[in-house]
């Protein structure tokens, strides 16, 4: 079983319903047990990240899901789902993150003609090999919707850069840890195989 997060913000369904195309069994779920007795962890989001750490930090699940990772459990963040593993972000504020990877969320500071939020689709290079990326081509399209990225301290967990006027972080992969800042379940057939693979991973 997958435990798919929900705080409470973003397109929790369809996240599930694309998740379940791969023919694996989702619990949408705020339970600190079905988290510990899952198999994975997914934690999808749209959304400022305050909001998102204070959701759930209402619902205790802060501690669980760092507990989770720590441990070696397999986690694919999406969007806000990758933000929040860093330590901290600067929107409307500073705001802490879960810490798991030293680094900020900052905003685009972009030049005239580029639209924030950055909205609609755009290509991925590929830092890394993993089997997430299986069937994958590099410099493939995946649709985004965000106004602020991850900005790493160790480039070494860096698996994929996307160019909006800047080069930016939009992949995360490290040991047990997968995220995008773009949406895979947006991102048609190529999202489709990358949450594909993920479920072939943790099987």
């Amino acid at each position: 079983m997958i435990a798919l997060i929900d705080y409470g913000m973003g397109n929790i369904k369809s996240v599930s319903k694309a998740l379940e195309t791969t023919g694996t069994d989702v619990k949408i779920t705020q339970s600190p047990e079905d988290i510990r007795n899952a198999k994975a962890i997914v934690l999808p989001g749209v959304g400022a990240f305050r909001d998102c750490m204070k959701n759930l930090s209402k619902l205790e699940l802060i501690s669980v899901i760092k507990e989770q990772i720590l441990k070696g459990k397999p986690y694919l963040g999406i969007c806000l789902g990758m933000q929040i593993l860093f330590t901290e972000s600067e929107e409307f504020g500073l705001c802490k993150g879960l810490d798991i990877f030293k680094g900020k969320v900052v905003r685009f500071q972009l030049s005239q003609g580029y639209k924030i939020p950055h909205m609609g689709w755009n290509t991925v290079k590929f830092h890394k090999k993993s089997r997430l990326l299986e069937e994958i081509k590099d410099n493939s399209y995946f649709y985004f919707v965000h106004s602020y990225y991850v900005s790493p301290e160790d480039s070494k967990v860096v698996a994929g850069v996307t160019d909006y006027g800047v080069e930016f972080t939009s992949m995360i992969i490290h040991e047990n840890i997968f995220a995008t800042q773009f949406h895979p379940e947006k991102s048609q057939k190529t999202g489709l195989t990358l949450l594909r693979n993920f479920i072939k991973i943790i099987q």
